[in-house]
């Protein structure tokens, strides 16, 4: 872990998320000197070559549905998995409330952060959260959906500054999740392994690509199933709306 916790604010940030989390005066000025920091921060990160826009996709809709009956200061965003970059960025830009690019150990504690994602997407979900550790940022949780990792990345295992996790796969197939374990235990629940079977129960999408018709269909199907997805949100939501001796909601497959 860094010995601190200076870093500088790049000015250039995902224009998506600013446009959802507005910071800044019409003008294009700073709105105050001071901000209070945003309730929730929750990213989410689509799989493959998809666009962070393109609703046909998960955990596009499902951002839509929490954006919905989110807290109005609450920041939810998607992002491609290949832009990870820009995401860490303006989580600390959103984190920074006197911008004075330092994160204070209060400016930490105010973080609330939610991070889900799928395929590539949830890879990227583990990478993001590592990010975060090096500079001591809390996740509250991570929700996983069947994580495949690019060549250079390892996605089983959950850095200690995440609260909870959440991951959710499918065994079948070039193309599928595995378990998660934490990086350490006394920090880190791990909600569950949830494993689905689309051989015993099929899910129906709607058009495949090529790729996903013969190469990889319970992948596809993954991301198709509208029963899966409705857990991630519950998990998702409880972490909004804690309520006072909750206990961890538990999926079942």
């Amino acid at each position: 872990m860094l010995a601190c916790a200076r870093f500088r604010i790049l000015a250039s940030v995902a224009a998506t998320f600013t446009a959802a989390c507005p910071l800044q005066a019409a003008d294009g000025a700073v709105a105050s000197r001071t901000q209070v920091a945003p309730s929730y921060i929750v990213a989410g990160f689509v799989g493959g070559f998809v666009s962070h826009d393109d609703a046909r996709h998960a955990p596009v809709w499902l951002a839509d549905r929490i954006r919905a009956s989110a807290p109005k200061d609450a920041c939810v965003q998607v992002f491609e998995n290949r832009h990870r970059k820009a995401a860490y960025r303006t989580i600390l830009r959103l984190l920074d409330r006197n911008h004075d690019g330092v994160l204070s150990d209060e400016e930490k504690a105010q973080a609330r952060i939610i991070l889900f994602g799928h395929s590539w997407g949830a890879a990227a979900v583990v990478m993001l959260a590592r990010d975060l550790n090096r500079l001591g940022i809390p996740v509250l949780l991570t929700v996983q959906v069947d994580s495949v990792p690019k060549l250079w990345q390892k996605d089983q295992v959950i850095p200690e500054n995440v609260i909870a996790a959440a991951n959710f796969y499918q065994p079948h197939g070039l193309v599928h999740g595995r378990e998660i374990t934490a990086a350490d235990p006394s920090r880190t629940e791990i909600l569950g392994n949830y494993r689905f079977d689309y051989k015993e129960e099929p899910v129906r999408c709607g058009q495949l690509s090529w790729f996903d018709r013969h190469i990889a269909p319970a992948h596809a199907q993954s991301e198709c199933d509208r029963r899966l997805w409705s857990q991630v949100e519950a998990l998702v939501r409880q972490r909004m709306q804690p309520q006072p001796g909750a206990v961890a909601a538990n999926p079942r497959p």
